[in-house]
């Protein structure tokens, strides 16, 4: 069975969101060796092969095939991992599946990023003759010009060029077909995930103005350039492109701000930013963006077992000013005073009477406040 499915590598938590990583043509899922590993932090990422690329069979596209054909092994890949819904990113071909993804199976796709690619490659007579130049040729020739098509002057990355020069000739062929008959221009606007572009700025096959295109038709899409990247963004400069998939796949600043303002409540978080000063601002990001955005939005556990569980690590560590926000975030996340009391004893156990004694004094006068507030 595993030869009818796409070659992939698996990285990350099974239990966190998953996260497909498509190729471009004429490499492998080496392409994303700098960036997959980061986001393997958060999420379970699957980066997978084309057909008679890396480690795919050869035979599972064919001549005349289409970018559907291609989605349809993407979603082959996905059911056999037991992964209904997911969030995608792809370079160029893989790009192009992942708007045939969003397009046709929607209900699939969770968010969405299509990298140094575009709705359609310029018409189908150089792609047509692209594959007619493999199948005779092989890929020798070809991929001697692949660091002047895929990166700028005076880059490489050896690895890539030799899986262009590896690659089997009639599944790359085929993809040829696939790009020739591709052209979802008409489509972009059914597009509900949300969605990213990343343009190369000096990008000679997809440039900017393709990325551009597809950002204005698809509703409340962003759009990305990256200075310096070509066609292959993420070997050439994967921090930016990392920043840019983590912004739009992790949980950012502002999904991050929404959570802390619903757990602390508004006036909490207002006098937070209030007092926010240019020395501290990237603290308040990385809170609200690591603490609020991922950690807090995690729906392994409730709000409530969160909550208790905060309470325990400010008590077992003396943070008793925290420990009052949380105490008034606990109430407002529907914890009773007898559950929050139930809390602080159990601490007494395994963080010591003293701190015990400690919780349960700032705790009291936490309740009596909102007691007092609400008479």
């Amino acid at each position: 069975m595993t030869d009818k499915l796409l070659n992939h590598r698996a990285e990350g938590s099974d239990s966190a969101p998953p996260l497909l990583l498509g190729p471009s043509l004429g490499t492998s899922y080496a392409l994303w060796d700098q960036v997959a590993p980061e986001l393997s932090v958060t999420h379970r990422v699957i980066r997978w092969d084309l057909p008679g690329h890396g480690g795919s069979a050869v035979d599972l596209i064919g001549p005349g095939a289409t970018v559907g054909d291609l989605a349809d092994l993407v979603l082959a890949l996905a059911d056999s991992l037991g992964i209904e819904r997911f969030a995608y990113a792809g370079v160029s071909l893989g790009g192009a599946v992942g708007l045939q993804l969003a397009v046709h199976h929607p209900q699939r796709v969770s968010s969405l990023a299509v990298i140094c690619s575009s709705a359609h490659f310029n018409g189908s007579k150089p792609w047509e003759e692209r594959a007619a130049r493999v199948r005779s040729e092989g890929l020798g020739p070809l991929a001697e010009s692949a660091d002047a098509r895929w990166f700028t002057r005076g880059f490489t990355v050896p690895e890539l060029v030799r899986d262009h020069r590896d690659a089997d000739p009639d599944a790359y062929a085929a993809c040829c077909d696939a790009l020739a008959a591709f052209d979802l221009r008409e489509r972009l606007a059914e597009i509900s995930a949300p969605t990213l572009l990343v343009a190369g700025r000096e990008d000679p096959a997809t440039p900017p103005a393709h990325l551009r295109e597809i950002a204005d038709a698809v509703p409340d899409a962003a759009l990305v350039e990256i200075p310096g990247a070509a066609h292959l963004a993420p070997a050439q400069c994967p921090e930016a492109v990392l920043t840019a998939l983590r912004a739009h796949f992790d949980g950012s600043a502002e999904r991050g701000m929404e959570v802390r303002r619903q757990v602390l409540g508004d006036a909490h978080v207002d006098r937070a930013q209030a007092r926010q000063t240019p020395f501290t601002a990237r603290f308040q990001d990385f809170i609200s963006r690591y603490a609020w955005g991922e950690i807090w939005t995690d729906p392994t556990l409730s709000r409530r077992e969160r909550s208790m569980i905060t309470l325990t690590a400010l008590v077992a560590h003396g943070h008793y000013d925290e420990l009052a926000m949380h105490v008034r975030a606990a109430r407002r996340g529907g914890l009773t005073p007898e559950e929050i009391g139930a809390v602080l004893l159990q601490t007494a156990v395994y963080c010591g009477v003293p701190a015990a004694n400690s919780a349960f004094a700032t705790a009291q006068r936490v309740l009596a406040e909102e007691d007092q507030a609400e008479g």
